[in-house]
């Protein structure tokens, strides 16, 4: 083999050709930066997740919060639908004995008008001896300290007065009416 050499360059020695890629000092110190680094990301990490974990429990105890305020107004929303109800519920009451006790006094009433009714005849015409008689003992009744067991005629309730029907009012010229033979009436506007 031939070896060309060049006088202007140095000569290499011969030493063995492992680079040394660091010396003892510089790589302690170099490693104690990458680990120092290292825990420092780390801790960064760390803190950053217990602020967001702190923020996500501060909100979940705002939302217990307001869970157990919706709890109470739910209390408060059935307490007052209770006493709606039962307020309802008392008015019906009420209501339905009013209209039982009102029942009563009605039937009692019917009652008492079929009792003192006068017989009537098979032609359905009453007798006339009996109203006379019937004023006799109401005199009768009136005139004697003691009061009567049965109802007399006085006592009984009057019917009511019948409500007489007014005119209804006069046709509107604007209509023309007309009347179907199956009873209903129909309205036509003339133009």
């Amino acid at each position: 083999m031939t070896t060309i050499s060049d006088p202007h360059v140095p000569a290499v020695a011969a030493e063995p050709i492992e680079p040394r890629l660091l010396d003892r000092d510089a790589s302690r110190s170099r490693l104690s930066v990458v680990v120092g680094v290292g825990l420092t990301l780390f801790a960064v990490l760390n803190a950053t997740a217990a602020i967001y974990l702190y923020r996500g429990i501060a909100e979940l105890r705002t939302v217990e919060g307001r869970l157990e305020e919706l709890g109470a107004f739910e209390q408060r929303i059935v307490a007052r639908l209770d006493t709606v109800n039962n307020g309802f519920q008392s008015r019906f009451e009420r209501l339905d004995s009013q209209l039982q006790g009102r029942f009563n006094e009605i039937n009692g009433n019917i009652a008492r008008l079929e009792q003192d009714l006068p017989p009537t005849d098979g032609a359905g015409t009453s007798s006339v001896s009996e109203p006379v008689a019937a004023t006799s003992t109401v005199a009768e009744a009136s005139s004697s300290t003691e009061v009567a067991a049965e109802p007399t005629i006085i006592d009984a309730p009057r019917p009511p007065k019948r409500r007489v029907a007014t005119a209804p009012p006069a046709p509107n010229p604007g209509y023309q009416r007309t009347e179907t033979p199956d009873g209903k009436v129909y309205y036509r506007k003339i133009n």
